[in-house]
């Protein structure tokens, strides 16, 4: 493994910052937050456990012979520490469903659980896994805001090109790197990144998380073993000089002891993109009162930029489709009085209600409404209009879902994969990661013990 000394820049700064975070341990608000975290994304990966894309690597895997130990959450199958990566990241973010940083809107959990997953056989301490997760989420959240808004803007996918670098250094970690050798590890996934956005809605967007957790699992493998990179991947003249125009590279080392964005990272209530939610919050509350949708004449939603941007599909034709469409959501959710996964299944992207319902909505952008804000007016024929105002969408930092809402969550995710009761046997065992021996309850807690995921 390299040690020799090397020149402080400010990949050097990260590495030696991450590495004495380690060590002293997370602070109380953090462990607080990276369990939160955890048990979301936990709950997303079972979720999606027998989706067609995750079908499609399983099957991907197998032609290939590949063996290994790796548990895939929510199946029976096991699969070697490079694919595991690859099928959890992607089953973690497969219906947008999972954790998201509102400032950058970034999804660290994916690539990091992913990583957890894969090196489960090394036996760590469960701190140490619950540690290694933290620190993943955070360094991809502080890269990305370094690079925000720009690099998003210019058409990558944040979740990708940053989760590598979180993945890397969550494996890292577990690996035992020194500070040089994590250093060459975030150099090889320089390398690695992956992600554009013009994937959203197909089966290609969640693969970013997955190849990011494999992909920076293989850099610290390769640190690891003595392969090197650039200097200083992160400093001027690196990488993120390619990802954006600016960088504000004092994001990246501004202390470890406190103010840790993880704090900051928030929990989706709809399984789509999060600009869209505040449109869903005025739409579900306005449908008992606006009554038979066939009444509606106009649906008129102010909201932010973001919304037409990322979400401006006005028919899509399946429910991967649906999850960027706002005219949909806004749609299912006047018709539905309800927004869950069923809501962004095939049948409902091109149920004739919804499709009729969808080409009367508006999208009005307004540069001053905030994000996690809308209003909502629906007009009907020969009746009064409803008119609903949403200042802060549940989920946002200033409506964060509360432990019950998030339990909520994640048992109805896990449930019909795992059967009744299950939720509690995970979130039991991601509690007690602080104090376990290994991965090997949260292991058991996450697979099928009656051959129902098969």
């Amino acid at each position: 493994m390299p040690s020799s000394a090397i020149a402080a820049t400010a990949t050097t700064e990260m590495c030696s910052g991450v590495l004495a975070a380690a060590s002293a341990g997370l602070p109380e608000p953090v462990s607080a937050a990276a369990v939160r975290s955890l048990l979301n994304v936990v709950g997303t990966s079972i979720g999606a456990a027998r989706t067609p894309a995750v079908e499609a690597l399983l099957k991907t895997a197998a032609g290939q012979r590949i063996t290994g130990p790796i548990r895939v959450p929510g199946r029976v199958e096991t699969v070697d520490e490079y694919w595991g990566a690859i099928i959890a990241g992607t089953a973690a973010h497969l219906d947008d469903f999972d954790d998201t940083h509102l400032a950058t809107v970034i999804h660290p959990g994916a690539s990091v659980l992913a990583t957890l997953l894969a090196l489960a056989p090394q036996g760590r301490p469960g701190t140490d896994y619950l540690t290694a997760f933290a620190l993943g989420c955070e360094v991809q959240l502080r890269i990305g805001n370094a690079i925000s808004p720009n690099h998003y803007d210019r058409g990558w996918h944040i979740t990708g090109t940053c989760g590598v670098f979180g993945a890397a250094v969550s494996s890292g970690l577990l690996l035992g790197l020194d500070a040089p050798a994590l250093a060459a590890a975030l150099s090889l996934a320089a390398t690695m990144t992956v992600g554009h956005r013009e994937g959203f809605g197909s089966m290609t967007k969640p693969l970013h998380p997955g190849k990011a957790a494999a992909n920076g699992l293989l850099a610290a493998r390769l640190a690891a073993a003595g392969v090197t990179g650039e200097d200083d991947p992160l400093g001027s003249g690196g990488v993120l000089t390619v990802f954006a125009d600016a960088i504000d590279d004092g994001q990246l080392n501004h202390g470890w002891s406190q103010d840790w964005e993880l704090e900051r990272n928030a929990f989706k209530p709809y399984p789509c993109g999060i600009v869209a939610h505040p449109a869903i919050d005025a739409a579900v509350a306005a449908a008992a009162e606006v009554g038979d949708a066939a009444d509606v004449t106009s649906v008129e939603i102010t909201c932010h930029p973001l919304v037409p941007e990322l979400m401006g599909r006005r028919q899509p034709e399946d429910g991967l489709q649906a999850r960027f469409s706002a005219y949909h959501a806004a749609a299912v959710g006047l018709v539905d009085g309800q927004v869950g996964l069923p809501q962004f299944g095939d049948e409902r992207a091109v149920a004739p209600e919804i499709v009729r319902l969808r080409d009367l909505i508006t999208l009005v952008a307004t540069p001053d409404c905030p994000r996690d804000a809308a209003t909502l007016r629906v007009t009907r024929a020969g009746r009064e209009p409803v008119v609903t105002v949403v200042e802060h969408a549940r989920g946002s930092l200033a409506r964060p879902l509360t432990d019950e809402e998030l339990w909520d969550k994640v048992d109805r995710l896990v449930a019909p994969v795992l059967g009744a009761g299950a939720c509690a046997t995970i979130e039991a065992a991601v509690r007690a990661l602080p104090t376990s021996a290994d991965l090997n309850e949260l292991l058991s807690s996450i697979t099928p013990h009656d051959g129902s995921a098969l």
